[in-house]
């Protein structure tokens, strides 16, 4: 059949009726133009990643103590434990930090006179107060106090990471016992024991812990100071 004899409807159809790749590629024009944007804007979010706003600032609190006998203003945050204020801010490391949980006993100071674990207490709990740690347990620079030479003599200690507690509890120990306070195995609570016996030690002695396992001497440290012996 020539060109002529074509009919005009045939060519009308044929002129309308879209090839299967003109269609590909009308759709992959039209995909590629609608990705362009979303493309575009997360290359923008990745280069300008969001900037979250700086903290706000932890006020600072000031807390008066006399420690070793010495006047210490500190500025410390409310939540600082007795325990870091005495190594971070007054720079007295003596004091150990151990189980950091009240368990270990390696954090023990004497406050008020009475010995507690500082890692259990905040500093600004104790504004005012007087605390003892084992820098200020010998009554000068060359002179040793009693527990810590029979601490030496009766070889109580072992790598010695605990004993800075070990010293502060004894010696408060010492005091309460002075002062007629009783114990758990106390046998009559009425009266204070007319020495202090091995139960008696271990006893008031059970809140801190050696790791070395240096008990019998401790004990046997304690009581030549309690016996004044030492």
């Amino acid at each position: 059949m020539s060109p002529a004899d074509t009919h005009p409807h045939d060519v009308s159809d044929a002129a309308q009726k879209p090839s299967r790749r003109r269609f590909l590629q009308s759709a992959a024009a039209a995909a590629a133009v609608s990705a362009a944007p979303l493309a575009h804007a997360q290359q923008q979010s990745a280069a300008t990643p969001a900037v979250a706003p700086p903290p706000a600032a932890v006020p600072m609190m000031p807390v008066k103590l006399t420690i070793n006998g010495h006047p210490y203003e500190l500025q410390v945050e409310a939540r600082t434990t007795l325990l870091d204020a005495l190594r971070e801010y007054a720079n007295l490391t003596g004091t150990k930090k151990g189980c950091d949980r009240g368990q270990c006993g390696a954090c023990t100071v004497i406050v008020a006179g009475r010995r507690i674990n500082s890692c259990l207490t905040l500093a600004v709990m104790h504004d005012g107060e007087s605390v003892t740690t084992v820098e200020g347990l010998a009554p000068d620079g060359d002179t040793l106090a009693p527990i810590q030479r029979a601490f030496i003599e009766k070889d109580a200690f072992q790598c010695g990471y605990c004993t800075p507690g070990q010293l502060c509890s004894a010696t408060a120990l010492i005091d309460e016992y002075r002062k007629g306070d009783a114990s758990a195995v106390t046998a009559d609570v009425r009266f204070r024991p007319a020495q202090l016996s091995d139960d008696e030690i271990r006893e008031r002695m059970s809140g801190n812990i050696c790791r070395c396992g240096a008990y019998p001497n401790i004990v046997a440290a304690v009581k030549a100071v309690a016996s004044g012996n030492a």
